[in-house]
């Protein structure tokens, strides 16, 4: 798992920091964190030009 890669990995202006914008609750993330693969149920590969094509 990249979160660098991710579509909900974004740039907070406030905090001047990157974070994950999904909407989790305290039981996700205990999930996240004791699979032994890591793998993020929320990864969705990121597009910057998704928004481009559509124009």
């Amino acid at each position: 798992m990249e979160c660098e890669l991710c579509a909900y990995y974004a740039y907070d202006e406030e905090l001047d920091t990157y974070e994950c914008t999904v909407n989790m609750d305290e039981d996700d993330m205990w999930r996240i964190l004791e699979n032994r693969r890591r793998e993020c149920p929320y990864f969705t590969l990121g597009d910057e030009y998704r928004i481009a094509r559509k124009q």
